[in-house]
């Protein structure tokens, strides 16, 4: 009989810190550096004003130099490769085990094997190794799972999109019930949400529910709507909005349902459509960051919604106009790491 308590908790609950990888020249953000490392100081700058702040790079001593003006003690930089800096996918997976914080170590396979991951797979058991983290990592590897993926509301729900998680090249051997099955068992779930529609053009995760709805206190869902007929996305997230009306907690709450503006179209230079999306935002222990678009009625709208939301905490824009010519935002770039795990 296995008595082992698991809970997955929520992020909105007491964090010990957040956890980013930093731009460099051998990553796809070369041709605009400069541009990215601007973005990625003003979000070290805001998290690091109570929270701290945990960086992976290769080149440590460069980057002490670079951040030299916000040097403080919430700044801990570690050196070691990376691919990428998607941290929220490939960063440790916080859960509540017995009591205890424990962190687990997920296959990271860049989205269905879509880009080279070798380094950012090993990010998570490279820090482990050098005592970084104060609490059990347990590895996870034969699985893979990206943080991105799923939300939880910290009482026993999970939601997440069926075009992510049933991805053949991520789990592909196993069936939507196996995959559900482990998900329980890993995390002491008492019910899934699948959503079935919703997407972002421009999107190479296939549908990561954090760039279209987000769980958040008081059984409340903030999702993105568009309400243009015109657009491409409206009938696939008119269809979510209809999944999400029928949702309910796992003691059989409804979920209260807040709507997120839909940024006005950006493109890049060829004339793709990116993934701006509202919903992208991170919650830390007394702030909450919020991507913008340098769109003033849009991004205005958003920050008072969240405002709503998160009445204790400090709302923040961060311009993410940088993050989104490849192709993700704020919260893709960042993971937490909750308290008693750093």
């Amino acid at each position: 009989m296995n008595d082992t308590i698991l809970r997955l908790p929520a992020e909105w609950e007491e964090q010990a810190a957040i956890l980013i990888a930093w731009p460099h020249e051998d990553t796809d953000w070369n041709y605009m550096l400069q541009e990215v490392e601007n973005c990625y100081i003003k979000v070290a700058e805001t998290i690091t004003c109570d929270e701290d702040l945990l960086i992976v790079t290769p080149d440590a001593l460069t980057l002490k130099n670079k951040l030299a003006n916000i040097a403080n003690n919430r700044i801990h930089i570690f050196q070691a490769p990376t691919n990428d800096t998607w941290a929220r996918d490939f960063g440790p997976i916080s859960v509540i085990k017995n009591g205890i914080p424990v962190l687990y170590d997920f296959m990271f396979n860049a989205w269905g094997l879509k880009f080279p991951a070798n380094y950012d797979n090993l990010v998570t058991s490279s820090l482990h190794k050098r005592g970084v983290f104060k609490t059990v990592l347990e590895n996870k590897l034969n699985f893979i799972l990206e943080g991105g993926s799923f939300e939880s509301d910290g009482n026993g729900t999970l939601l997440t999109t069926a075009e992510c998680l049933l991805s053949p090249n991520r789990n592909g051997g196993l069936s939507k019930q196996e995959i559900e099955d482990y998900l329980i068992a890993q995390f002491g779930l008492q019910k899934i949400i699948w959503l079935n529609h919703g997407f972002l053009a421009g999107d190479d995760t296939d549908s990561h529910i954090d760039t279209l709805a987000r769980m958040c206190p008081h059984n409340i869902i903030a999702y993105v709507s568009c309400d243009d007929t015109q657009d491409e996305h409206y009938d696939e997230l008119k269809l979510m909005e209809k999944e999400l009306m029928a949702t309910s907690n796992a003691q059989g709450k409804p979920y209260t349902l807040v709507k997120l503006p839909f940024p006005s179209p950006i493109y890049d230079e060829n004339g793709l459509r990116l993934p701006a999306t509202y919903a992208n935002f991170l919650i830390t222990n007394k702030q909450v960051l919020v991507p913008t678009y340098s769109q003033p009625a849009n991004d205005a709208l958003a920050l008072s919604i969240i405002e709503k939301i998160f009445p204790n905490r400090k709302v923040t824009g961060i311009d993410c106009r940088p993050l989104i010519k490849q192709h993700g935002s704020l919260h893709c770039i960042t993971m937490q790491l909750i308290k008693g795990t750093f």
